[in-house]
């Protein structure tokens, strides 16, 4: 062992700290390094963790702590993509994801089989084991795909979906071909394996949704959300082990689980990036590095010859798969690229795979040595084979991701008008402040990152006790924003009139959307009504939004929307549709429209261009409205389209609403939204509704802005 002359530390390092430091120094400098000269970090973290490693310099052990982070680390990645896919986008998919998950697993698993029996002349059960290895991938530039913000693109969420099956098959033939290597393969084996993965399954997607639930209703503390978060992953990682399959599934099967609980936009799923791209993936990065041994490749022609098959067989296989996707389903050519990069990286679980096929012995050679399921020549063969896949995968996913990325800034800058929205929120009780900036976060565009404004009147004749609480309640909004990665300004305006004063800086700021909200113990007063009807509401250019929350948004399963009769023929019916449209988006929320037909079918036109979840009802008349209502249950929430009078859509019993959600919603989420009344409306651009043609051309201007 070497010895340092400095400090008269030995290599490896032994000392926690100074480990620590190591790793956090690589993590820090490769971004930095490697960005000046287009390599990507995550290429540049395994080649460090190579140098630093066992086999490289010998300065740090590939020990204990290095492999639990790292395997948080690696868990992490599928929990995320889990987490981060659209299930509009998902469930659309499906059949696209199961298809390429079939091609991505089948194709591999023939070609890899031929090659292992017939030019390394393996057994028929070794060959199958060794073709699976290059059936399953690992979704190692994923991270660099999200923040690139292309995570929705349909070609991810194919490859995502495709990844959980390909990597749940290839799995399974590991454990038959164990099975079978052990002799242990009857009945009881398939029974065993079928029901503890149904359970498993069952469990993960049925118990966390409602376990999640309940927790967010009851916990507000942000640590506690975000520890709960992980021990959610381990959990699921756990009773995936338990069931016969790899942990990682079990953190991809969580993150489907919690996917409507942790709104895209929210501080939590800040906190749960920004914690994971930081610390546990490029460890697990570093960890992987630490296996390559380029060594072994100068002792064996063998070992080459095996290694330059599985490198060449994983990554040609992948590229079939992803051709043969791209074709399939008329892909563009960036998309089939970017499918390919995603899939051609060979990591996790078939790194796992190989060790577990190395340590079964099955038999021994005349010389009584053990002849094991996969040789040392397979071992550190695919120690080449990760290094070159997931060099080719950082190289794909971010060239292909990068040209993407381009494409949709183009196709959106037309419908996305970044100077037009500005959203402000009527702060005055503290109890309300979090509830509406989470709303305003949601229903923000997406390009909206600076501004959200929270505005508190102070009243001129108590100015000294109320500068304090204003102070107050504003830092709270900031901070609440920031937590989320957006910037929100905060706002003091003195005057003896909370009307005027809101109504002053709404034209100040040229606000186009006026959140108020309501406190949950109180509900709508006389005095609020009387305010928000000849004051707030005189706004002419101004969606206003007035909510009422009992629980956190992100935990309502369904949103019931009430539009009220010829709705869609308002001034502001399309963008005050964009703010509802954006809650079901951003917290994968159900909609179930409640409307006339003829708003039904072009808000049935505009499904067609937009992914979420959403079904359609008809009504008639005011009474089949409340009966409409009269079906919400726990869990879900009500959105009602307002109109004010003299409106096209105004109905005269709109008056008595705030009285009937007083009396019958107080323990319920609610939403009213009255539209803006400008009819020079440039965001998006009226036309009649007249015929078909135009349906197409709304829904074609909606899904631009929506995309």
């Amino acid at each position: 062992m070497t010895i340092l002359s400095i400090h008269n530390l030995s290599l490896p390092i032994e000392d926690p700290v100074l480990k620590f430091l190591v790793v956090l120094v690589i993590i820090l400098a490769a971004p930095i390094l490697l960005n000046k000269i287009k390599v990507p970090h995550l290429l540049g973290l395994i080649i460090a963790g190579a140098i630093i490693g066992p086999n490289g310099l010998n300065i740090l052990a590939r020990d204990s702590s290095i492999v639990v982070t790292g395997t948080t680390g690696l868990l992490y990645i599928m929990f995320l993509a889990g987490l981060e896919i659209d299930m509009g986008d998902f469930k659309r998919n499906k059949w696209k994801s199961l298809t390429f998950g079939l091609y991505t697993f089948t194709i591999p698993l023939v070609l890899g089989y031929l090659g292992a029996y017939y030019l390394l002349g393996f057994s028929p059960l070794t060959s199958i084991l060794f073709a699976s290895l290059f059936s399953s991938h690992t979704l190692i530039s994923y991270p660099l795909v999200s923040k690139m913000g292309v995570a929705k693109n349909p070609a991810v969420n194919i490859t995502v979906g495709g990844t959980m099956i390909t990597d749940i098959l290839a799995l399974l033939v590991l454990a038959i071909s164990v099975g079978m290597a052990q002799g242990d393969v009857g009945s009881e084996f398939w029974i065993r394996l079928s029901v503890s993965v149904l359970l498993f399954g069952l469990t993960v997607l049925l118990l966390f949704p409602i376990i999640g639930r309940w927790f967010f209703k009851k916990v507000n503390d942000k640590i506690s959300q975000y520890i709960f978060v992980l021990v959610m992953i381990y959990l699921a990682a756990m009773l995936a082990e338990l069931a016969g399959v790899e942990a990682i599934i079990g953190a991809f099967l969580a993150g489907l689980a919690l996917n409507r609980l942790i709104p895209h936009t929210s501080s939590l799923m800040n906190r749960v990036e920004f914690v994971g791209n930081a610390i546990f993936i490029p460890f697990f990065l570093i960890s992987v590095g630490m296996l390559i041994d380029f060594s072994v490749f100068f002792k064996s022609l063998e070992t080459i010859k095996v290694a330059a098959l599985m490198t060449i067989a994983a990554i040609g296989t992948k590229y079939l798969a992803a051709v043969a996707t791209q074709k399939t389903f008329k892909l563009s050519k960036e998309e089939g690229g970017l499918i390919f990069g995603l899939s051609s990286a060979s990591a996790a679980a078939t790194l796992a795979a190989v060790l577990v096929g190395y340590n079964i012995i099955i038999s021994e050679n005349e010389a009584g040595e053990p002849v094991r399921l996969l040789n040392e020549h397979v071992l550190n063969g695919s120690i080449l084979m990760i290094l070159v896949s997931c060099t080719v995968s950082s190289f794909v996913s971010m060239a292909n991701a990068k040209k993407i990325a381009e494409t949709d800034h183009e196709e959106t800058v037309a419908g996305n008008s970044p100077e037009e929205e500005r959203v402000l929120l009527a702060v005055n009780h503290s109890e309300t402040v979090e509830k509406m900036v989470n709303l305003s976060l949601i229903i923000k565009a997406k390009t909206n990152t600076d501004r959200l404004f929270a505005l508190n009147v102070i009243n001129e004749e108590k100015q000294e006790s109320s500068v304090k609480n204003a102070e107050k309640i504003l830092h709270n909004a900031v901070n609440i924003a920031s937590a989320a990665d957006i910037s929100l300004s905060p706002l003091t305006r003195y005057d003896n009139d909370v009307i005027n004063g809101i109504n002053n800086v709404i034209k100040e700021k040229k606000v186009t959307d006026l959140i108020i909200g309501l406190e949950s113990s109180k509900g709508f007063s006389p005095s609020f009504v009387y305010n928000l009807y000849n004051g707030y509401l005189q706004n002419e250019s101004t969606n206003v939004l007035v909510y009422h929350a009992v629980q956190p948004i992100s935990t309502i399963k369904r949103h019931l929307v009430v539009l009220p009769p010829k709705s869609h023929k308002e001034p502001g019916f399309f963008y005050a549709l964009l703010r509802i449209w954006n809650i079901a988006r951003n917290s994968g929320a159900v909609l179930s429209f409640f409307a006339e037909k003829s708003t039904i079918d072009i808000l049935q036109n505009i499904l067609r261009k937009v992914t979420i979840e959403a079904d359609f009802t008809p009504i008639n008349n005011w009474h089949e409205m409340e009966r409409a209502t009269k079906s919400l249950n726990d869990d879900e929430g009500l959105i009602l389209m307002m109109a004010k009078r003299d409106m096209t859509s105004y109905m005269p019993q709109m008056r008595v609403i705030p009285d009937m959600l007083n009396s019958k919603f107080a323990d319920k989420n609610y939403l009213l939204v009255f539209p803006h009344t400008d009819n020079n409306d440039d965001y998006i651009e009226q036309r009649s509704v007249s015929n078909n043609e135009d349906f197409v051309e709304i829904g074609n201007i909606i899904g631009k802005i929506f995309k």
